[in-house]
């Protein structure tokens, strides 16, 4: 079954520390509206949460604030925000707010949509603004994929197939649109080098090793990474970094000690001193601080 409204897993999986356990966690796709989720008594301003679950939040009216990897967004009419796996997300009270919530397993799309639209991308623009007919063509999409979603006129695996295909049109008119905070278009010397940290950052924090490994001199790695980025390419390194540790110390109880371990850290001095350098507070005041409600 797709569909499955238990008010306690909507809570829990949408607002809990346990986002994706419970009976429902095998759905690859979820559509819920606010007005439901306030029902279920998840318009709480709730504690961070790290979901392994694609997820897209768009309003039919009201505002919303919603924070992703730490940096709050505000949330118009007729926006989108995608939040990918993996990243660090809270809620802001959902009171005055109509909207749409969808989430899906990166399974869930076929191949070729998945690749299209980048869903992999970590770097990905959060926050998307249409603008013109962009407006309409993303609601009749979305009404569609709601209607056929709730109906239940087709037998289970045809139904699976339209709403993977509704899913896909959807979201390839969501990564068509402009981000709020796109920048200049990324060289491949950037590109390699940004994913080559994606993958190593908790192995090694030297801008040698990179060079290294991609054969490009270290100049040249900053130089695209300041071109792209707005910072160097060891500032870039550092704040990957920095970025794990606060979405472990966020949404988990392990110790700082041993996060700085997991990081790559010889000892929790280092990476205590690490952190309190490029975060501008210590690891045990952040996880405190992060625990704080969102401000309305």
């Amino acid at each position: 079954m797709l569909v499955n409204t238990r008010q306690d897993d909507i809570t829990d999986r949408l607002f809990g520390p346990g986002a994706e356990s419970g009976p429902c966690a095998a759905s690859p796709l979820e559509i819920l509206t606010f007005a439901r989720l306030r029902e279920s008594g998840a318009g709480a301003p709730a504690r961070p949460f790290r979901s392994d679950r694609h997820c897209l939040v768009t309003l039919t009216s009201g505002t919303l604030r919603h924070a992703v990897d730490f940096t709050e967004y505000r949330l118009e009419p007729g926006q989108w925000l995608w939040a990918r796996p993996g990243q660090v997300r809270r809620w802001g009270g959902l009171d005055g707010a109509e909207g749409v919530v969808i989430r899906f397993a990166t399974g869930f799309l076929d191949t070729d949509t998945a690749i299209g639209v980048c869903a992999d991308d970590p770097h990905a623009p959060v926050l998307r603004v249409p603008s013109g007919e962009d407006h309409a063509l993303l609601r009749a999409a979305t009404t569609q994929l709601q209607w056929e979603y709730t109906a239940d006129r087709l037998a289970p695996e045809m139904r699976q197939q339209v709403l993977r295909h509704l899913l896909a049109v959807l979201v390839l008119r969501v990564a068509s649109l402009p981000g709020a905070e796109a920048g200049p278009e990324p060289s491949e010397v950037y590109l390699a080098f940004r994913d080559a940290v994606e993958r190593d950052f908790a192995n090694t924090r030297r801008l040698a090793d990179y060079a290294a490994a991609l054969a490009y001199s270290p100049r040249t790695l900053s130089r695209a990474t300041i071109a792209a980025a707005g910072m160097p390419a060891k500032e870039f390194i550092d704040k990957r970094v920095v970025l794990e540790a606060k979405r472990m110390l966020a949404c988990s109880t392990v110790p700082a000690a041993r996060i700085g371990q997991r990081l790559g850290f010889s000892s929790p001095t280092n990476f205590n001193k690490f952190f309190a350098q490029r975060a501008g507070t210590t690891p045990i005041a952040f996880r405190s601080e992060a625990a704080a409600p969102i401000a309305d």
